[in-house]
């Protein structure tokens, strides 16, 4: 059977036997020959199954940038010899793990999750009728993402039809018909307008006008050639989906396929943003939760475009263990964490693995390639269990390779993946996309898409594997190897039954391990809260807020009380406007100093500038503090609250966000 499927494979046919397409061309397919041979041996269980003959639709002049060239460049040995060490170190642990079933959802059931998912839940069900609600976000929405919207409100809609439901079931041209008939409609989704969308935003009493949003969005006159960014540019100030259906549709922009060496991979690099970067951590709760929604439907329109599906997955809910180490789902031992250190954001164990490893030196050749005894690692796992709350565990009877395996066991463990059950299979189809700029940009929007806890122990984990790459004159673990070792413990999944068969895991195996080698390599990226989002959210805001004060106009006149009138004009009024010349900012820090600094807008201030001037200042607490300890914060207008980068220029943000306050305070850790 194995001769059969390699000769098929080689030839770059369908295979006979095991009905799996291999897509990589001009492949050495000399040792897969005897990887087939030997696949009785790995069994790493992959959680979800894959159409890999599936291509990109015609018309589409893309070049297969992910895992087709990996072959090539990144040996699969590293791969295989980790999968072996975890099952034999499954194989040492008799405890029964329980399955992670995955629900097969019912035919449209999974585009009204989505749409719960998005925000967008009363577009349907019985609360449809309330669906102006929705008039403010849907309002914000590209071309594309109102597309992908559109997309699963018209078979939620025919799913309904088809169920005789008892409530009210709208037309999906409704919806977006009452958007653009809407006075505060943002963008009309039906005629062509520029890449630069630009807006007023609120208008105050004497007819002054608010800044102008650059979203990129809309259907966009001219696509790539109006673009002032070079192909290792990632540009986050137009949606992701509008740059691939341009891009679709001028064939133009085609990535070249990488070669061998880490320094191959596109040195990619985020141009200036003369109103700040936004880092994931910047902003308030209130405005990640928009993010989150735009986050998703972004995602979706991308793969939409690119002609991959996206499906989340829902695992069902299973008995896990409430105490503990190994096996316990990350927000139970945060809480565990949190009753001892008050704050923390990262499982300590996790914590105190890394420290270990690090502690005796990251030199050490073959540093997480090479594993711990599996009946050591078993005993350390059973020791840690009973001691490490009780703070009676010996370290120092911890080797580092022991530490390292115990680390890889503890993300294995977790009773749900590390990447999560709803979005492990979108990872993992990144390796599907046509180009690489576009699978850093599915990536960028997936991190926004993990739930916190899952995002920041992940963050931790690709800062430390990057230490360890730092290193890789002397532990010869470059980038290829880390990725290599560290695939099938991010990407197999203990709890989940596999269906796929173990040689189809070959192609999955390059694909997960050049994902895994994007999030390293790319991770500074990733962190990132793309400007075109941000924009979005500072529309919403906007909206919103000449929503409220429409209705409050609406209760005065009812009222006819115009002493309340008066008093609701000085409310409205902001520092800003009673005490501040124009031009000037006053910068505050209500929680360091009693003084306030009023700050003359030059066209080079930046932000870190500010922060400066103000801790050279000898009042309050101020002379305790570092830099690195306080930041400059943009709050209220139309942004809920920001932390901006020093590099952030004032003058610029200003205009963009001229109700601001502008507070100096620490940053939460």
């Amino acid at each position: 059977m194995y001769s059969k499927c390699s000769q098929d494979l080689e030839n770059g046919h369908e295979c006979s036997v095991l009905g799996v397409t291999c897509a990589f061309e001009d492949t050495d397919f000399s040792y897969v020959k005897q990887d087939l041979v030997q696949g009785s041996r790995r069994s790493g269980q992959y959680t979800m199954n894959h159409d890999h003959s599936k291509k990109t639709p015609d018309g589409a002049s893309f070049d297969r940038s992910g895992s087709q060239d990996s072959l090539d460049e990144l040996s699969m040995d590293d791969y295989w010899k980790e999968l072996e060490n975890i099952h034999e170190t499954r194989g040492n642990n008799n405890e029964e793990r329980v399955a992670l079933v995955v629900k097969e959802p019912d035919e449209g059931e999974l585009e009204e999750e989505w749409l719960k998912e998005a925000g967008l839940s009363n577009l349907f069900g019985e609360s449809s009728g309330d669906s102006l609600e929705s008039v403010v976000f849907l309002s914000t929405l590209t071309r594309t993402q109102k597309a992908a919207v559109e997309k699963r409100v018209e078979t939620v809609t025919q799913t309904m039809r088809k169920k005789n439901k008892q409530h009210q079931i709208p037309d999906v041209r409704d919806i977006f018909r009452l958007q653009d008939d809407s006075k505060g409609k943002v963008c009309d989704g039906s005629e062509p307008s520029t890449v630069g969308v630009s807006e007023n935003r609120n208008e105050t009493k004497d007819g002054a006008k608010g800044p102008k949003f650059s979203l990129g969005m809309d259907e966009q006159k001219s696509p790539l050639e109006d673009m002032p960014f070079s192909d290792t540019d990632i540009n986050l100030e137009i949606s992701f989906a509008e740059q691939a259906a341009n891009l679709k549709d001028s064939s133009v922009g085609k990535m070249c396929k990488g070669g061998g060496g880490d320094t191959l991979l596109p040195n990619f690099r985020l141009p200036k943003d003369k109103t700040g970067t936004t880092k994931i951590g910047d902003l308030a709760p209130q405005d990640m939760k928009k993010v989150y929604s735009l986050a998703l439907i972004e995602l979706t329109a991308l793969y939409d475009i690119l002609g991959t599906e996206f499906k989340q997955q829902k695992a069902v809910k299973i008995k896990t263990r409430d105490s503990g180490l190994f096996g316990v789902p990350l927000s139970i031992l945060l809480e565990q964490d949190q009753k001892k250190v008050p704050g923390t954001k990262i499982p300590l164990i996790f914590q105190k693995l890394i420290a270990q490893i690090e502690e005796a030196t990251l030199e050490t050749e073959g540093l997480l390639r090479i594993p711990g005894v599996a009946t050591r690692i078993k005993s350390l796992c059973q020791e840690l269990e009973a001691k490490f709350y009780e703070g009676t565990f010996n370290w120092e009877n911890v080797k580092q390779h022991d530490a390292a395996s115990l680390l890889k066991l503890f993300i294995r463990e977790l009773p749900q993946p590390l990447l999560t059950v709803e979005y492990l299979k979108a990872f993992q189809d990144v390796q599907n996309l046509p180009t690489r700029k576009q699978q850093l940009q599915a990536l960028n929007l997936l991190v926004l898409l993990l739930p916190e806890a899952n995002r920041d122990t992940l963050k931790v984990l690709l800062e430390f594997l990057q230490r360890v790459i730092d290193h890789r004159d002397k532990n010869k673990m470059t980038l290829k190897n880390v990725a290599m070792v560290m695939a099938p413990n991010l990407f197999t999944f203990h709890g989940l039954g596999s269906k796929t068969i173990e040689q189809s895991e070959f192609v999955m195996a390059a694909g997960t391990a050049n994902v895994m080698r994007f999030m390293i390599q790319y991770q500074k990226l990733l962190w990132t809260i793309p400007k075109f989002i941000v924009n979005q959210v500072r529309k919403q805001n906007t909206e919103s807020q000449k929503k409220e004060k429409k209705d409050k106009a609406m209760k005065k006149l009812l009222k006819k009380m115009a002493y309340d009138r008066e008093k609701h004009e000085k409310q409205e009024k902001t520092p800003n406007d009673a005490d501040v010349p124009q031009g000037v900012i006053r910068v505050q820090a209500p929680h360091l100093s009693k003084v306030s600094m009023a700050i003359q807008l030059t066209e080079e201030l930046k932000a870190g500038d500010i922060v400066a001037r103000f801790l050279s200042q000898k009042s309050g607490n101020v002379q305790t503090l570092k830099k690195e300890d306080v930041f400059l914060y943009e709050i209220g207008g139309n942004i809920g609250e920001r932390c901006l980068d020093d590099d952030t220029y004032m003058k610029d943000l200003y205009q963009l966000n001229p109700n601001a306050e502008w507070v100096i305070k620490s940053k939460q850790s």
